[in-house]
């Protein structure tokens, strides 16, 4: 576990150290993904040679939901972060083989182009992300940067109950 958040890190890192410790002592020791901007303080955590969690980088977002699903299988809890871009890429894995044979996993995903202030191909799937979710039936969280504890919190227990896919969605830097 990472120590408390820091006072003098900047709001982004002490939120990425407030996620990164409710996800890790509910178990979650594995993390795998495609950095992305807005998840950059928590790939940063992952990157440090102290952080005691496994981090496994991914070349692409459908190979992250591989490894943390061979994870899954395995008996590990993994954690999967991508940005929303990379989510409709692997929408297809998500729907023909988490979703059918129950290997459920937890994801992290950047809400890039939400507010339509971000490089046009964000856009489309910005504006759509939530009601996408709801399309494929996944549970999703927003992070409140000003609350993360509450909102790691209601993500998990999207999770945890039924072991769910469920996605945190995070539309500010952390």
């Amino acid at each position: 576990m990472l120590p408390e958040p820091s006072l003098t890190a900047g709001s982004g890192a002490s939120v990425a150290e407030t996620l990164f410790n409710a996800l890790f002592t509910r178990g979650h020791s594995h993390f795998t993904g495609v950095p992305c901007s807005l998840l950059k303080g928590f790939f940063r955590l992952l990157e440090d040679p102290g952080c005691p969690a496994s981090y496994i980088p991914a070349p692409r977002e459908d190979s992250a939901l591989g490894v943390a699903s061979g994870l899954a299988v395995a008996g590990a809890r993994p954690v999967v972060l991508m940005q929303n871009s990379g989510l409709g890429y692997s929408l297809n894995v998500l729907t023909s083989f988490n979703l059918i044979y129950d290997v459920h996993l937890p994801i992290v995903v950047s809400w890039r182009g939400h507010d339509g202030n971000d490089a046009v191909e964000h856009d489309v799937i910005g504006r759509e992300l939530t009601r996408l979710l709801d399309v494929f039936g996944i549970p999703w969280t927003v992070l409140d940067n000003e609350h993360p504890e509450d909102s790691a919190e209601a993500f998990l227990k999207q999770y945890d109950s039924g072991r769910s896919t469920a996605v945190l969605i995070v539309r500010e830097g952390i």
